[in-house]
């Protein structure tokens, strides 16, 4: 199977920088498309941002201008670059990736709290 592994949360300031990433590992073939996803306090999970294999990307239009989703195929790695953050981008973020073979894949999640 596959394994989703995110990286890079943390608490920052607003106004300040961070950078996600997330990995996959085990029987990996191709990577259909991969993305983040997060949930708020008492929120539910939202569509932050995806791309493609082929690197189309689509974003939320509430992080559109503030983050940037890249991947690299050769490390199976989708990073998300985030600036210019605010307190209401506090949230578990969650990798999420379409799998050929394995289908949909959920990471376990990192936590990012954007103090105001």
């Amino acid at each position: 199977q596959v394994q989703l592994v995110e990286s890079g949360g943390g608490l920052v300031q607003a106004g300040g920088s961070l950078r996600l990433s997330c990995t996959a590992s085990g029987r990996v073939a191709r990577i259909i498309d991969i993305g983040w996803y997060r949930q708020g306090p008492g929120k539910q999970r939202d569509l932050v941002a995806t791309i493609t294999d082929g690197g189309t990307t689509y974003y939320a239009d509430s992080v559109k201008g503030r983050f940037t989703i890249s991947r690299d195929n050769t490390k199976n790695t989708v990073y998300l670059q985030m600036n210019s953050l605010k307190p209401e981008d506090t949230a578990v973020y969650y990798c999420n990736g379409n799998f050929q073979y394995w289908g949909n894949v959920w990471g376990q999640g990192t936590q990012v709290t954007v103090s105001s």
